[in-house]
């Protein structure tokens, strides 16, 4: 590296979530290290179709010095258990994908192998008996527990979220700067970027820019060129219309994802309202049609005007290039199905202030954070297309395309294996854990043909012991949790929410 010059201009290209949770956790982290600021306009609006989170938030709030229960007030939060999967595998069938883990592990293989040899010596109750987070969120139950037992993510409002940060970011010596990209200023010798340009004339230089300008990917798409991945053929949904309703009963500390014949509606209850949108493929639907669908399927009074967004999934071919990250939308985008927006943009950030060089950038550098984001996509990617391939459904012609297209080979191989043999195999530290895997891909209709030998190792007494202990301690302690509505209300509720 030359020794001179040191990278100490960071500037974000948009504000949002995205924006946002950049220059929180830049700022905190390197504030008094670099000099960082931050573009929007309030003339811009920003994208929001769902307010549900996974549990890795937590983490990024407690790492950025996060007050839990001030950012649950100021967000309107509730807590969050995991999905109710309705109409998925087929019409009138449900199941839960929850954030706890199932039984007790053995370091050889997992609970479900036990789980599996149980049924087949009679013993006949439902797997889901076996998780705390899963049994508690079906009954609207919710406490923290010692030793961080219960795993949980947020139900919250993403535009407050992004102001709560931006509150935090200001704070930590982060300048925002109102108004519009006019243009981007490329360097005639390097082709990195140099400036942008405002539209009142404001020339704003940077030695590294964030790209949080959303679908539009203003600089890593428009001005540099990178390329994006059509992933449209495995995950069709390319239109959704969010609406607010009012309340109507308990906020419960999950999610729902109701199956619809040509996409899925979501419900996410917060203090305050209860977010609801319908996500569908424009091939087999008319937007009015959805719009019809989405109202006659909402409880309680609308509240909002309908935020229709087009979109399709896909990921940028390059994460970083040159002196330009893709933050959030700009990277790419998979519908909300399991709340994993927010999470790629807190990969990205992390991964940014992890790898962020002293000086100049280094290839190396860039190689390797674009290796680790484009695996963390393309392993989501799989993920989802799960919920869709595996399916009974035979009722649209959208869930006949679903059922019968073809998948990638990482899905292929993963969704044999386990109905082979029971196993499910993490790697690179992939986001979702195994009993993820295996929540949904029973719930959706995978049955292992097949267990691992060493749950044989145990006496038909020691079976039923281990099941009956597990089962036991998981009701006892579910019996012993508040009602969630009211133990948010104790902890964190707004002073809106307490007066409703």
């Amino acid at each position: 590296m030359s020794g001179e010059h040191r990278l100490r201009r960071i500037v974000v290209a948009g504000g949002g979530t995205a924006g946002w949770m950049a220059a929180a956790a830049i700022a905190r982290t390197l504030g008094k290290v670099v000099d960082l600021t931050l573009i929007e306009s309030d003339a811009i609006g920003t994208i929001g179709v769902g307010e549900s989170t996974i549990p890795p938030l937590v983490t990024y709030n407690r790492l950025l010095g996060i007050n839990e229960a001030e950012f649950m007030r100021a967000t309107n939060a509730t807590f969050k258990l995991g999905i109710l999967f309705d109409h998925w595998k087929d019409v009138g069938h449900r199941y839960f994908h929850s954030f706890g883990l199932t039984g007790k592990d053995h370091w050889s293989a997992g609970f479900q192998h036990f789980w599996l040899y149980g049924l087949e010596k009679g013993h006949h109750e439902s797997y889901d008996d076996y998780c705390l987070e899963l049994i508690a969120a079906r009954e609207g139950k919710f406490a923290h527990l010692p030793d961080d037992r219960m795993n949980y993510a947020y139900q919250l409002d993403s535009t407050l979220y992004a102001k709560f940060l931006r509150g935090m970011a200001e704070g930590d010596g982060c300048k925002r700067v109102e108004g519009k990209i006019a243009d981007v200023e490329l360097d005639g010798e390097k082709g990195d970027i140099a400036a942008l340009l405002l539209e009142d004339g404001t020339r704003i230089e940077g030695d590294l820019f964030l790209d949080c300008t959303g679908f539009r990917a203003l600089l890593i798409g428009q001005t540099l060129g990178v390329g994006h991945d059509d992933w449209t053929h495995w995950l069709p949904c390319d239109s959704a219309i969010a609406v607010q309703t009012e309340s109507v009963g308990p906020a419960v500390p999950y999610t729902r994802a109701i199956a619809h014949d040509a996409g899925w509606q979501w419900r996410i209850p917060l203090q305050h309202r209860v977010g609801n949108g319908y996500v569908w493929c424009s091939r087999y639907r008319e937007q009015d049609a959805a719009m019809e669908r989405l109202l006659a399927n909402v409880e309680g009074e609308v509240l909002t005007k309908a935020n229709i967004l087009r979109f399709g999934a896909g990921m940028r071919q390059k994460q970083w290039h040159r002196n330009c990250v893709a933050v959030g939308l700009s990277g790419g985008f998979m519908e909300p199905l399991e709340s994993t927006s927010i999470h790629l943009i807190q990969r990205a950030v992390l991964r940014i202030i992890r790898m962020l060089p002293l000086r100049e950038i280094s290839e190396r550098d860039v190689n390797e954070f674009n290796d680790q984001q484009i695996t963390d996509m393309v392993q989501i990617r799989d993920f989802l297309i799960l919920h869709y391939k595996a399916t009974e459904r035979d009722d649209s012609d959208f869930w006949r395309y679903c059922r019968d297209m073809p998948i990638p080979d990482t899905l292929e191989q993963k969704m044999e294996l386990f109905r082979e043999t029971g196993l499910v195999f993490r790697k690179n530290d992939e986001l979702f854990v195994e009993n993820s895997w295996v929540q949904v891909m029973m719930g959706q209709g995978i049955t292992p043909r097949s267990y691992h030998p060493i749950a044989e190792k145990l006496s038909d007494e020691e079976l039923a012991k281990l099941l009956a202990t597990i089962r036991e301690t998981v009701a006892r302690t579910v019996a012993s949790l508040p009602d969630h509505e009211a133990y948010v209300s104790r902890y964190c509720a707004t002073s809106r929410a307490a007066a409703a």
